[in-house]
């Protein structure tokens, strides 16, 4: 292996650590040398790549946060080609994957976001400040359309937020309480299903076909 790779290598390494730690013991429980420890790599090596651990956390949340972004935009890129419905059904689906793929990472960043720090102020501004641009874009493209009801934008995106990310803010509550696995791939089906019918009760209207099953 070359230097670069190795180098290369020994960042993953220490990332990977970074994020197993913050997910069991928290950020504030954990400290550069076990970080070092479970990469198996010195502690300069954070302080080279990373400078510190607040410079490595705010590494990692903007790296969810890159991808959970670009998920979002994707969705409001499909919108020409397809109806607000359809769309915002297709996009809740891409969200729940992807944090479900990077599980503990999602709850390391939900759970930062939660407090009021620096970074979390800037991520409001960078990213999320773009999250509600393009949900609620959508939101009002489906009710100029009579797709959506005639709630409020800000409900509907707050409510559907809790929906998606609750289960990756408290997975040790899912599964001691609720008894329910969210690291199963199965979860994220069901659940999405689950999801849809809050759609249909709380954020769509009933489409000409709805009505006349209902009339029947």
């Amino acid at each position: 292996m070359n230097s670069t790779a190795a180098s290369a290598n020994t960042k993953q390494k220490i990332i990977d650590a970074a994020v197993f730690l913050f997910h069991t013991k928290g950020f504030t429980g954990t400290s550069v040398r076990e970080i070092a420890n479970k990469a198996n790599a010195n502690v300069a090596h954070i302080s080279y790549y990373f400078k510190s651990k607040n410079g490595l956390l705010e590494f990692l949340v903007q790296e969810f946060f890159e991808g959970y972004l670009a998920v979002i935009e994707k969705g409001y890129a499909r919108l020409p080609s397809s109806n607000p419905k359809d769309c915002l059904q297709q996009l809740v689906l891409d969200i729940l994957i992807y944090q479900h793929e990077h599980r503990q990472l999602a709850r390391i960043v939900h759970r930062e976001v939660t407090l009021d720090s620096i970074l979390i102020r800037e991520v409001m501004v960078t990213y999320l400040t773009k999250e509600k641009y393009y949900l609620k874009f959508i939101i009002e493209q489906g009710k100029k359309l009579g797709m959506f009801r005639n709630v409020s934008s800000a409900h509907m995106i707050l409510q559907l937020k809790s929906l998606l990310h609750m289960p990756y803010l408290q997975p040790q509550y899912m599964a001691e309480v609720l008894h329910i696995q969210s690291h199963e791939v199965y979860f994220v089906t069901q659940y999405y299903k689950d999801i849809e019918i809050w759609l249909d009760s709380f954020c769509f209207t009933a489409g000409k076909e709805d009505l006349i099953s209902q009339a029947r």
